[in-house]
């Protein structure tokens, strides 16, 4: 483990539920929290105490939330605006409160933090205020590009951007861009969005991958009985959040065709909000519609939220992980996925393909080729040798390089090399 000077950093994730242990698959909570968690709590074990920074709309929960097992890394919570939920493509004109708020909240408190870290568009522009504001670096994880979404979002032009409100996203994105000293993106594939897209060449974009928490997420041992879990035995797993991009329609009308062949496999979706924002029910009706027109209502179990105890399991005792996302910068689920010893049919469109090699560790397809998809489940449930062949594979790859522990030194690197780079 190399050096370094780090004391105290500061992250910022202002959209979404952002808590010490997250309730993924709320609306706008998914991977990002998961990630600047994991990434937090790995740079902790180094010795750098981390504050991650989301807005307060619930006042149930308390302020300052400090992460379990991690007493470094805390969940602090600014008001700005009502105390309600705002998705994210509404957040914007709650920004300026918050950032005020959010300098306020750190002079009081006299922390002196040695970066800011914004994560995705709203917390980047928060970013250019506070290093403005404290004359320390400040640093860009994208997550998503609002022009690749737009890119390959379907429906109505006009439509599309009354919802996901892509032209000024695109216009905050480009600011950041030329405003921040360094910037991470999770593959090479949105490297080159980044550049068709935007037009942005300078060398102070970095390509650092999610990891995974290998200790966590690993494959059943020899010998080693599944964990029961009330599923079937038989079954394709899904966990993502309920949206419009992440492909359920494909993926349902995909499975019917595969029920037609193959009659004891269900598919069991994880994710969702215990009470679903508008967006959110939309897409689900949109779920039980096909299901009831592909008559494969008591083949699809909904398992909501997964709680801790069976993350791992679900993963292990699964066939195998699809992930349909028409769009996905990455899929964080699907490393989890593969590190437990489970392959993955994934989207060829999403950034998972700079990892996954198709035939060797997984399978990547075209999501909306419902043959295709159809035809890729059909073949991994009836070939158990190529199935356990590409899980094993998939374990290996995921366990020796995407560790969180790589991945905060890389980023203490990627933090010293542009410490000083001009915006």
């Amino acid at each position: 483990m190399k050096e370094h000077s780090y004391q105290r950093i500061a992250m910022l994730s202002t959209h979404g539920y952002f808590d010490p242990v997250p309730l993924l698959g709320q609306t706008d909570t998914g991977g990002q929290v998961l990630y600047v968690l994991e990434l937090s709590k790995a740079l902790s074990k180094m010795g750098i105490a981390v504050d991650i920074y989301t807005r307060w709309f619930d006042p149930k929960r308390v302020q300052i939330d400090p992460v379990p097992g991690c007493p470094e890394v805390r969940v602090i919570r600014i008001p700005a605006g009502p105390q309600e939920f705002v998705i994210k493509e509404d957040i914007y004109p709650l920004l300026p409160e918050l950032s005020a708020n959010l300098s306020a909240f750190i002079r009081t408190h006299g922390l002196d933090y040695d970066l800011f870290h914004g994560h995705y568009v709203d917390a980047g522009i928060i970013t250019i205020d506070l290093i403005r504001e404290f004359g320390k670096p400040g640093y860009f994880t994208a997550h998503s590009l609002g022009a690749w979404k737009r890119e390959r979002m379907d429906g109505d032009p006009v439509e599309m951007e009354r919802q996901f409100n892509f032209k000024h996203r695109i216009e905050e994105e480009k600011h950041i861009y030329n405003s921040l000293n360094g910037h991470t993106v999770t593959s090479k594939l949105q490297l080159d969005k980044l550049h068709e897209h935007y037009n942005y060449n300078k060398n102070n974009v970095v390509v650092i991958p999610p990891g995974v928490n290998i200790h966590k997420f690993k494959p059943l041992q020899p010998g080693e009985p599944p964990v029961k879990t009330g599923l079937p035995g038989k079954y394709i797993y899904c966990l993502s959040r309920i949206d419009s991009n992440k492909g359920y329609d494909l993926l349902l009308n995909a499975f019917a065709k595969v029920c037609q062949e193959i009659d004891d496999v269900c598919l069991v979706s994880g994710g969702g909000s215990v009470h679903p924002e508008p967006r959110e029910q939309e897409v689900l009706d949109m779920m039980y519609s096909i299901m009831k027109e592909k008559n494969i209502e008591d083949k699809v179990i909904f398992v909501g939220h997964v709680i801790e105890h069976l993350m791992v399991p679900y993963y292990q005792n699964a066939r195998f992980f699809v992930m349909p996302s028409i769009f996905e910068p990455f899929g964080m689920t699907a490393q989890e996925s593969m590190a437990s010893g489970v392959p993955v049919i994934a989207s060829k469109f999403g950034g998972i393909n700079t990892v996954l090699t198709h035939e060797k560790d997984g399978l990547l397809i075209d999501p909306s080729d419902i043959e295709e998809f159809a035809g890729s489940m059909i073949r991994l449930l009836n070939d158990n040798t190529l199935r356990e062949g590409l899980g094993k594979e998939a374990s290996k790859l995921i366990r020796g390089n995407f560790s969180w522990e790589a991945m905060a030194e890389r980023h203490l690197e990627f933090y010293t090399n542009y410490a000083k780079f001009p915006g």
